[in-house]
């Protein structure tokens, strides 16, 4: 509990940080005077005016978002001498660059994350495939399991080459949600000899990006050998003695072709609600045995389901995914690219009833996120850092009166008419921006709280 909410306290200020920061020094660049600099709102906890310079900072009890406060002729009374210096003198590009610079760092933030664990490498799952869901989309393409993916192409664009299942997993979710079928190139287990095969993502139901939509297209995780560990000794695969160890050839009569598979096979061995005995072909050091196995049953989220008390499925394949200078920013570059529009497609999409507004979430999920990232490591901590400052740009480029977004929404208004938006109209369109943006967390809220404890 206390990482969790140390993960989620240090990422808030440091994204909310980048975010003012980038406001700051583009109104400095652009000449205006800058009078605080927040982080965090509520009572002062930390007050710093460095020598010689005009700024206050300042650190506020509830670390929930910042501000920077400039000067401005509409918000207090300005001295003429300092007339030119306020924010509301500048021309018009000079305020839409210190607008826009806020989000521009949060998403500048994330191709350095990006490119900082690209650089420093990270041990991934091989993208070689599990057995695929029974009557799934990969299934019925020819998957069966053992099979790696070497590259990928969306529709008809280019190739890309395929370093891990996350690649692998990011493809997917990516062509699913946006509609666009995804053509595998693999090369079997068997004989190394490279074939294709297309997943018809273009027609996917599924209107979420979760596990539902990974077990929809049918490959919800890496390749592992079908081994036996840990095994509980009262339990029924202690009984029927098997070993830690055991390699599981067949189930009955069906061949076992990884441990995704034989996990399934276990859990469905129930009939009327009672265990169903098969007999196993093991391979224990080299030796061919056969041993009747007859699993417990269990209940699971209302459902009967086979147990056999041992981990079923060794470790997968593990690949160390690294990348030089500038193929590494590059990439990081990219997947800022490709995540920030993946969002703003889903929003829209949201909004037109084509999404789902389960996939908003809320601070309560993104200190879940927090935390278990931060338990995961640097590595994961700094991809899940990279991901919320990605959202926290795209968010506040969006329309809303009460965000970046809106403002810039305003000068464009400007630009083409050569009149500012009146103050009747501001306070109008300020109110409702509120009203939206109130709605939208209530949901990532009730989302939230829904994951959590539902």
């Amino acid at each position: 509990m206390l990482m969790t909410v140390l993960a989620f306290v240090l990422a808030l200020v440091l994204l909310v940080a980048v975010h003012e920061y980038g406001h700051y020094r583009m109104a400095l660049a652009c000449g205006v005077k800058v009078l605080r600099f927040s982080i965090g709102f509520g009572k002062t906890v930390w007050r710093w005016q460095p020598k010689g310079s005009e700024t206050e900072f300042v650190i506020g009890v509830l670390p929930l978002g910042g501000y920077v406060k400039m000067l401005d002729a509409r918000e207090s009374t300005v001295p003429e001498a300092e007339r030119h210096r306020s924010f509301d003198a500048q021309p018009l590009a000079s305020r839409a660059a210190i607008v826009l610079a806020g989000p521009m760092a949060n998403l500048l933030l994330a191709v350095l994350l990006y490119a900082l664990v690209n650089w420093g490498g990270v041990e991934m799952p091989a993208p070689v495939l599990a057995s695929p869901e029974p009557g799934s989309i990969a299934a019925k393409a020819g998957l069966i399991g053992g099979e790696r993916v070497v590259g990928a192409a969306v529709e008809e664009g280019e190739w890309q080459a395929v370093e891990s299942f996350e690649d692998l997993r990011w493809l997917m979710t990516r062509s699913a949600l946006q509609e666009q079928n995804l053509t595998l190139r693999l090369n079997t287990s068997l004989n190394a000899i490279e074939r294709e095969i297309v997943l018809p993502l273009r027609g996917l139901s599924s209107l979420e990006a979760d596990a539902v939509l990974l077990k929809q297209i049918g490959l919800t995780g890496p390749f592992t050998k079908p081994v036996l560990g840990g095994l509980v000794a009262s339990d029924p695969a202690a009984r029927a003695g098997l070993r830690e160890g055991d390699l599981v050839r067949q189930f009955g009569a069906v061949k076992v072709v990884d441990g995704q598979q034989l996990r399934q096979l276990i859990r469905t061995s129930v009939k009327d609600g009672n265990s169903v005995a098969s007999g196993w072909l093991v391979d224990r050091a080299g030796e061919q045995l056969l041993i009747r196995v007859e699993p417990a049953v269990r209940v699971e989220g209302g459902a009967r389901i086979g147990r056999i008390g041992a981990f079923v499925g060794a470790a997968p394949e593990i690949v160390m995914v690294r990348y030089g200078p500038i193929d590494g920013l590059w990439r990081g570059a990219a997947r800022t690219w490709e995540v920030s529009s993946l969002t703003l497609g889903v929003m829209g999409k949201m909004l037109v009833g084509q999404a789902s507004l389960k996939n908003l979430s809320g601070p309560l999920t993104v200190a879940d996120y927090a935390g278990k990232s931060a338990n995961q490591g640097l590595t994961q901590y700094l991809l899940f850092l990279a991901l919320i400052s990605v959202s926290l740009g795209v968010l506040n480029l969006l329309p809303l009166p009460v965000l970046d977004g809106g403002h810039l929404m305003y000068y464009l208004w400007e630009g083409v008419t050569g009149h500012a938006v009146t103050e009747l109209w501001l306070g109008r369109l300020q109110r409702v921006g509120l009203a939206l943006l109130f709605l939208m967390t209530s949901v990532a809220i009730f989302n939230d709280v829904s994951r959590l404890f539902g």
